[in-house]
């Protein structure tokens, strides 16, 4: 049984894309409701939630966005789902979903696909500041 903060919704990303860096610090900047609570695909904590899921690591190139007990979403619904959680006029951002499924994931695997060339790589997942470690779950 995983040990999740109960009523929090989880973000999985890649720890180590700049492009999903600047993603998260978004969210934090905007999770007014402090709904959210983040995890690195990475870590030892986000290989187990993608195993409680059943996603099998190596095929995943995505973010995710885990509601414990309740589902999970991934790729382009993530990004409606994320919007819609963070209300005011972000919820605007759940009018994509007239878009079907999959050209929005294509769309979202093309990005994927490119983030690192575009954006760039670190060498290490972020480090939270002591203000945000609250936020990152280990």
């Amino acid at each position: 049984m995983l040990n999740l903060p109960p009523n929090k919704k989880i973000i999985l990303f890649d720890g180590v894309c700049n492009l999903c860096d600047s993603a998260v610090q978004f969210v934090i900047k905007y999770d007014k409701k402090d709904v959210f609570r983040f995890v690195a695909l990475q870590s030892e904590l986000g290989q187990q939630i993608l195993k409680h899921i059943g996603i099998n690591a190596a095929n995943i190139d995505s973010i995710i966005l885990y509601e414990p007990g309740i589902a999970y979403y991934y790729k382009s619904q993530a990004a409606i789902e994320i919007a819609k959680s963070l209300g005011r006029f972000f919820h605007f951002g759940t009018i994509f979903k007239i878009i079907p499924t999959g050209i929005s994931n294509q769309l979202y695997d093309f990005i994927a696909k490119n983030r690192y060339k575009w954006y760039g790589k670190k060498e290490n997942c972020m480090i939270p500041t002591k203000q945000l470690e609250a936020k990152f779950l280990e």
